[in-house]
């Protein structure tokens, strides 16, 4: 999901989507300043700053992973004093005046942004941060729209690509409200001398906060380079074939940043 904001209206929406982030944590924060080739004088001139903040928070249950770009950066306060965490998010405020919107991530201004405008996208996940305990590598897709794929596009998607594979269906379950519609794994059908065939879990569910489908891909703690190979490459098949928004640790991707 990804919503543009420049205006009052846009704010607010922001705010009733995000509840204002509470209870949420800062997990990582950047500053780049960008440059463009300007040909009459054959220098780079800068084209502005541009500040990214990564939260995730909860809203009813449902864990989501939210990207914050906020462009033409005028001003910024970062301040963590040594030994406090002030990744903690109590509840964050926003305002627009003059052409610029203000953020302030925490009351004392230890995150303060003013910008031009922003961008928010989001990933919303089936399950919580302790279901993910133990996994080496997680991809998670959620698709703008649609249905999710079937099992055997996906094994045809792994043949074309040379890595043949089998699928063990895992019994069907409700995550909450959330009915997966499929879970199981990938085995590669290819042998190996270094221990079991490569493996990948692989979860699909319907609708979350109203997007389209979503897609999670798991290698957990005994599985080698060859499942985490396997997944890059499901990874990036579904990426190729469906317009979304997805999440890598801490980093979202859109499809044309996936691709470059």
């Amino acid at each position: 999901m990804t919503h543009s904001m420049k205006t009052v209206e846009d704010l607010r929406w922001f705010l009733s989507h995000t509840q204002g982030f509470r209870g949420g944590h800062v997990t990582d924060v950047q500053l780049s300043k960008r440059r463009l080739f300007d040909e009459e004088s054959g220098r780079e001139v800068r084209a502005g700053t541009v500040a990214t903040v990564v939260v995730r928070y909860h809203v009813e249950g449902i864990l989501r992973v939210a990207k914050l770009t906020m462009y033409g950066v005028s001003d910024l306060s970062i301040f963590e004093q040594d030994g406090s965490d002030r990744s903690l998010l109590d509840e964050i405020h926003v305002e627009s005046s003059e052409g610029k919107l203000r953020f302030w991530f925490d009351p004392d201004g230890s995150l303060f942004v003013v910008c031009e405008e922003a961008t928010l996208e989001e990933v919303s996940l089936p399950a919580s941060d302790a279901d993910m305990v133990g996994a080496v590598a997680q991809w998670v897709f959620q698709a703008d729209a649609g249905e999710p794929p079937t099992v055997g596009w996906l094994l045809a998607q792994l043949d074309q690509a040379g890595v043949p594979c089998s699928w063990k269906a895992a019994s069907r379950r409700v995550a909450g409200q959330r009915a997966m519609c499929w879970e199981g794994k990938l085995i590669a059908a290819t042998e190996t001398n270094a221990g079991p065939a490569p493996a990948l879990r692989v979860e699909t569910y319907g609708p979350i906060d109203g997007a389209g489908f979503g897609i999670s891909l798991q290698v957990h703690e005994a599985a080698g380079r060859s499942s985490r190979r396997l997944l890059s490459l499901v990874s990036d098949r579904i990426m190729q074939h469906y317009p979304g928004t997805c999440l890598v640790e801490q980093t979202i991707f859109s499809n044309e940043d996936w691709v470059k």
